[in-house]
């Protein structure tokens, strides 16, 4: 099968086959939501019960400005399709490995299965009874192909901004994604949604997690409102 996996850093939550998810770095917390809200007031904290049910009132009534001070920065692989997808959300910053600056790795997203097309939603997938040992070598020839075609354009002089372009979608990509708190929300109740691909859902989750352990009041004041 093609697509050779390079060792993820230490700390990374791996997701898919090949890629991860690492939090490279946090500012802020729970405590600089409530701090940036009391402010208006010229008010501190009022202990954890009070100040937790400021946080719920807040995202309840739509006052999202105090999340804003708190910033994750995450390091991301995935395959350029979900990328495509991810890079939707442009209230963050971005910095993508560049195939014009360095040769692209033989790294390829292998799906564990192939789903079917949704007759229903045009633009989704359903499970569906296809045959999977034929459609995994039809796509494994395909990509192999392709890494073999760059490979060969690269040893004939081709520049690499040039030869990037016979590889497909599937080939997975590293970027720095840094973002408020606030925006990761957004994102997160939009790529955790049944309807977001199963791919940069499974990102999505992995993200989540982050999300929880970072700013645990935050993330159960948001899901408590979210399943009302």
């Amino acid at each position: 099968m093609a697509g050779t996996k390079i060792q993820a850093p230490e700390g990374a939550a791996a997701v898919l086959d090949k890629g991860f998810v690492k939090l490279v770095d946090f500012m802020g917390g729970d405590m600089r939501a409530v701090e940036s809200a009391r402010v208006s007031f010229g008010s501190v904290s009022k202990g954890e019960d009070r100040d937790r049910k400021l946080l719920e009132y807040l995202l309840e009534h739509g006052h999202f400005s105090p999340f804003e001070h708190s910033v994750f920065q995450l390091h991301i692989k995935c395959p350029i399709f979900v990328a495509r997808q991810w890079f939707r959300h442009r209230i963050a910053s971005y910095s993508e490995i560049s195939a014009r600056y360095t040769e692209v790795h033989d790294e390829f997203y292998i799906p564990e299965a192939f789903r079917a097309q949704d007759t229903v939603n045009r633009q989704g997938s359903v499970e569906g009874k296809l045959d999977q040992k034929k459609l995994s070598a039809e796509y494994a020839a395909a990509i192999e192909a392709s890494y073999a075609a760059y490979s060969a354009l690269l040893k004939a002089g081709v520049a690499r901004e040039m030869a990037r372009g016979v590889l497909p979608v599937s080939q997975y990509t590293q970027f720095y994604w840094t973002i408020n708190a606030r925006a990761l929300l957004n994102f997160l109740d939009l790529r955790l949604d049944k309807h977001a691909q199963l791919e940069i859902r499974r990102y999505a989750e992995a993200i989540a997690e982050i999300f929880r352990e970072k700013m645990p009041w935050t993330w159960a004041a948001h899901r408590r409102l979210n399943d009302k």
